[in-house]
């Protein structure tokens, strides 16, 4: 009885829920359906604002805003370290002079190598140059020539930082809403639009590189999304969550769950969040029929993050389910009695054979 009880209700609720939607969109307040007051439900005009897309007046989304999980790309244009700069084990410097011996050029990349000096070739020997500043490197460079050059022009410039990692790479947002750049740091960047992100990236890094140019971008939008939700027509409802790219429709978004099942019908609608400020949801009915077997675009209407395209049950199947389930309990229960029956007149049945043999 409970059940029977249960199912009556939820007719009753889906049934209030379908005439409220009548044929006109707007801004509706859904009350309590418990409530004495359940045939309250508020229609007001749609706010110019809040006047939906659809398949051939596609609107722009607002300006993305990152949020977990999003993976980002984050690109390291300039990478400079902070002067004064000491050479360390490794770096790799840019040596040009000129004034050299004919034979023995020096215009090319030289390694500090493990001992902390670079080779300037057989005839200029070695310099130690690890824990000095570019400048101090050049001063030094130029002592050495001098014992075998009249008046070298020396030129020192950095060209890799062994001990600078890399930034460049894939960056999941946090569920604190930050991104990990290992040893720089973590930088907060959710609820930011890419500028805003990429201004804080820089301000951050700034602390470790001289005036450091950054490009960040979204590799996968995984925080905007909308929801498809199709009644069970009793048996449970299913939520699909589907990530949104800005250009989806209410067809669209129905192919992702393969059309209309046998427990759906073709009342359809999307319910949209609204600003706090007007307090209720907007409900954009759809007409399947208009959409599909006419190719009309007026309520094939584009999908927002997170919008619920909702498929409400077939009202028949649901009856069918409600009925199944009241008397499933009963034919149990007859099913156990009918069993209990046939296998007492069987064994009533075999006990009279074998007596009759017995004579």
């Amino acid at each position: 009885m409970e059940n029977f009880k249960t199912f009556i209700r939820g007719s009753l609720v889906a049934l209030l829920a379908t005439a409220a939607l009548g044929t006109t969109s707007g801004c509706r307040l859904f009350v309590d359906l418990h409530d004495p007051a359940m045939d309250q439900v508020l229609d007001a005009p749609v706010p110019p604002e809040l006047r939906p897309g659809s398949e051939l007046s596609m609107v722009s989304l607002p300006s993305y805003r990152i949020e977990p999980p999003d993976l980002l790309q984050i690109e390291m244009l300039k990478l400079v370290p902070l002067p004064p700069y000491r050479a360390q084990v490794y770096d790799v410097l840019q040596i040009q002079v000129v004034g050299t011996l004919l034979d023995q050029p020096i215009a090319n990349y030289y390694m500090v190598e493990g001992e902390g000096t670079v080779n300037l070739g057989a005839a200029y020997g070695t310099v130690r140059v690890a824990g000095m500043t570019i400048e101090e490197a050049r001063d030094a460079i130029e002592e050495q020539l001098l014992k075998t050059l009249r008046n070298p022009v020396v030129s020192v410039q950095l060209a890799r930082a062994s001990g600078t990692q890399p930034v460049t790479g894939q960056y999941l947002v946090s569920p604190d809403g930050t991104v990990n750049l290992r040893q720089y740091g973590t930088v907060r960047v959710a609820g930011m639009t890419m500028v805003e992100a990429r201004v804080a990236l820089q301000k951050h890094l700034s602390q470790f590189f001289d005036s450091p140019e950054v490009s960040v971008d979204v590799l996968a939008y995984n925080s905007k999304v909308f929801y498809i939700i199709t009644e069970g027509a009793g048996l449970g409802d299913n939520i699909v969550r589907v990530p949104i790219t800005g250009n989806e429709t209410v067809l669209d978004a129905i192919s992702q769950i393969g059309g209309l099942s046998q427990l759906s019908s073709t009342e359809i609608w999307i319910a949209r969040p609204s600003p706090a400020q007007y307090g209720c949801e907007q409900i954009l009915p759809v007409d399947w029929y208009a959409i599909t077997r006419g190719a009309s675009t007026e309520t094939n209407y584009q999908v927002m993050p997170g919008d619920r395209v909702f498929i409400a049950e077939n009202q028949l199947v649901t009856l069918t389910n409600g009925i199944a389930q009241l008397t499933a309990p009963f034919e149990r229960i007859m099913g156990i009695a009918s069993l209990s029956f046939s296998t007492i007149r069987a064994g009533q049945t075999t006990g009279r054979n074998y007596n009759k043999n017995r004579r």
